[in-house]
């Protein structure tokens, strides 16, 4: 029988990250964290294409979707999170020029190990490849069940179980029933930072080509968002940076139509069609070297004309509706979660005291960017925080 002051459930960005800052403040605290894959830190590793893009310097609520609004802005950013978080890695960190932030190295992997060594030096507990099947609390003790038929008893539980995405990771939505055990509720799932599927009438000719565009969701004639930066036609739809981008303000909505505007900085492209025309060019040909040519081919033959404003008008609203996207198998981070009602402002569960939640397992979830890196970590060092306080 193992007896311990906290149980971490989940050794992801947010556990690690609870594991490590609860292992500063408290040296004497027996530690104990528990997670379904053979190594630790997986999908940290794997973020930011591999990069590590842990935050964005651009830090604001409005960056966020999900429930209580105040609680995210006061857990990510309060200029103490901030702080502590730019000392989580003990590495130099640099900024691009979308404001995301990466660590000198650009090295993901190497993130990771830093908090698997914190975790190391500080003697802490680890379990790999168990599952917690059942969590009971008892007379202020809780009582953890896992996959290898043995217990473990801890005072303090942190859920930081991840979300539905990427069930490579061991993130495939089942632990959400660790929370509903204590009567929590699930706001609806959706894969969020996800390629999109469309209709592919129109872009059957542009499988593999990238563009610079500025990409816009619509829902019953009322813009959701607008995004720029890459997009690439595939054999089922879209994907891209732009895509990854938009993606949260669409994915649970219906009717979604998205308007690709290429060229964004250039207007006078009627007079350049113009121009090609009185030169003796192909209609097929009208938008050669203006862009890439066979995405002009494809908007000459859906215009049908060679009138230069109708080719000019869809070169700048080309417009594909949204049928699905490639799900959460795909998807970088989960919409929805546990519902922030029941959660405290230091993210206690208000329906089991000393039950915790950090991470993607809250409803809460971010644009791409580094955001949802931010907010594991921010809000891991919340609760850590809180839990060190009731330990003294």
């Amino acid at each position: 029988m193992e007896k311990f002051d906290i149980a971490i459930i989940g050794g992801g960005a947010a556990g690690l990250s609870c594991a490590s800052r609860l292992s500063e403040l408290n040296k004497k605290a027996k530690i104990t964290v528990i997670d379904a894959c053979d190594r630790l830190g997986k999908k940290l590793a794997a973020t930011g294409n591999g990069q590590g893009n842990v935050t964005n310097v651009n830090m604001s609520s409005d960056k966020y979707f999900g429930g209580n609004k105040k609680l995210v802005e006061n857990i990510t950013c309060s200029q103490t999170a901030l702080s502590t978080e730019k000392n989580l890695f003990k590495c130099i960190l640099i900024a691009d020029e979308q404001g995301r932030v990466y660590p000198g190295g650009k090295q993901a992997s190497a993130l990771c190990d830093s908090l698997i060594g914190d975790l190391k030096r500080a003697n802490i507990n680890v379990k790999l490849s168990t599952k917690v099947i059942d969590v009971k609390s008892e007379n202020g003790r809780f009582t953890l069940s896992l996959s290898n038929d043995s217990c473990v008893y801890a005072n303090y539980v942190v859920l930081c179980v991840g979300g539905k995405a990427q069930k490579q990771f061991k993130t495939d939505g089942t632990s959400y029933a660790l929370a509903e055990k204590f009567g929590h509720k699930i706001t609806p799932l959706y894969p969020s930072l996800v390629q999109l599927k469309t209709e592919t009438k129109h872009i059957k000719t542009l499988k593999g080509i990238r563009v610079d565009c500025v990409l816009s969701a619509i829902s019953n004639g009322k813009i959701l968002a607008k995004k720029r930066g890459d997009l690439i036609f595939t054999d089922y739809g879209v994907s891209g940076n732009a895509v990854f981008a938009i993606s949260p303000y669409l994915v649970d909505k219906q009717n979604v139509i998205l308007s690709i505007e290429f060229l964004p900085n250039v207007e006078n492209i009627a007079e350049d069609i113009r121009r090609k025309k009185a030169l003796g060019y192909d209609n097929s040909e009208l938008l050669s070297g203006t862009l890439h040519n066979q995405v002009g081919r494809a908007i000459i033959k859906r215009a049908n004309t060679s009138d230069e404003l109708v080719i000019a008008a869809l070169l700048k609203n080309f417009t594909l509706p949204v049928v699905g996207s490639l799900g959460f198998d795909y998807a970088q981070v989960t919409k929805g979660g546990v519902d922030m009602k029941d959660v405290s402002e230091e993210l206690e569960s208000k329906l089991c005291k000393n039950l915790f939640f950090a991470g993607e397992v809250l409803d809460v979830d971010g644009e791409c960017g580094g955001y949802n890196l931010h907010w594991a970590f921010t809000s891991a060092y919340t609760v850590a925080e809180v839990i060190s306080k009731r330990l003294k």
